[in-house]
């Protein structure tokens, strides 16, 4: 097994910043604008070393679920001793003014399954006109696929969006006392259902079944349009996202660290 660089802070890094993902689709947009140096895997984990200006942007694809993603944080924090967490990806909207690459920055992170919930001290407004959430983000264990069920999610929780990792990267960095965030990206507006194809191709996790997908296609050969739509959604969605991400990382280098200890 191959380990992780530990910590290292030459090259002159004014902060580190881990930013963890599930998918390596969530994050292809933004590595293009990084200075990546080194890509290393580790514990079942993919670690690429980047640089932005004078701040280190560790960029983690830690798979899907909360049992990666709070492997991931773990395996990051241990070797990288980072300044700041960024849970980020693609998230399903739950409000109706959500569309396709609208952002969403949590200020609570809370359990779909329980009373568990982690408040996050920010000072962005909310602006749903400008493309900008600011509210409670969910997650689940998986795919909220039906208008119906993510109805029922938001009337249960009052959040605005849902996603499948941020509760355990918001949790393990309260843990390890770590300054977090929690940013994603519509990548499905509340107001339609994603095709049925996608529970078997992508599982309750989110990761892919190559042979679920060709079983899909030969099932439902008209399925293919509404799975390139998802990735079109998806990758838009990706876009936006590395672009709202590249206006924070300055600030991070600015700003006060958060105190989440009472969350």
């Amino acid at each position: 097994m191959t380990v992780p660089p530990t910590n290292d802070r030459s090259e002159s890094a004014s902060v580190t910043v881990v930013v963890i993902a599930a998918l390596s689709l969530e994050t292809a947009p933004l590595l293009r604008q990084l200075d990546v140096r080194k890509s290393v895997n580790g514990n079942g984990f993919k670690f690429r070393n980047c640089f932005l200006d004078s701040t280190r942007v560790i960029v983690v694809e830690g798979g899907a679920g909360r049992e990666r993603a709070r492997g991931a944080t773990n395996a990051a924090i241990d070797a990288f001793s980072p300044d700041w967490v960024l849970s980020v990806g693609l998230s399903g909207g739950l409000r109706e003014s959500m569309k396709t690459g609208h952002i969403v920055v949590a200020n609570e992170v809370v359990d779909s399954n329980g009373p568990q919930e982690i408040r996050i001290p920010i000072e962005m407004e909310d602006s749903p006109g400008e493309g900008l959430h600011v509210g409670r983000v969910c997650t689940v264990d998986r795919i909220v696929r039906t208008v119906e069920q993510k109805k029922q999610l938001r009337n249960a929780t009052e959040a605005i969006a849902a996603d499948m990792e941020s509760l355990a990267v918001a949790s393990t960095c309260r843990e390890r006392q770590v300054p977090f965030m929690v940013i994603r990206s519509i990548s499905d507006a509340l107001d339609a259902d994603l095709p049925s194809e996608v529970l078997a191709i992508f599982g309750n996790k989110g990761t892919i079944r190559a042979g679920a997908l060709v079983g899909s296609l030969f099932k439902r050969p008209e399925c293919v349009k509404d799975l390139w739509q998802i990735r079109e959604q998806a990758t838009s969605a990706a876009k936006s996202l590395a672009t709202f991400l590249l206006g924070v990382f300055p600030q991070l280098t600015r700003s006060p660290k958060p105190d989440h200890s009472e969350s």
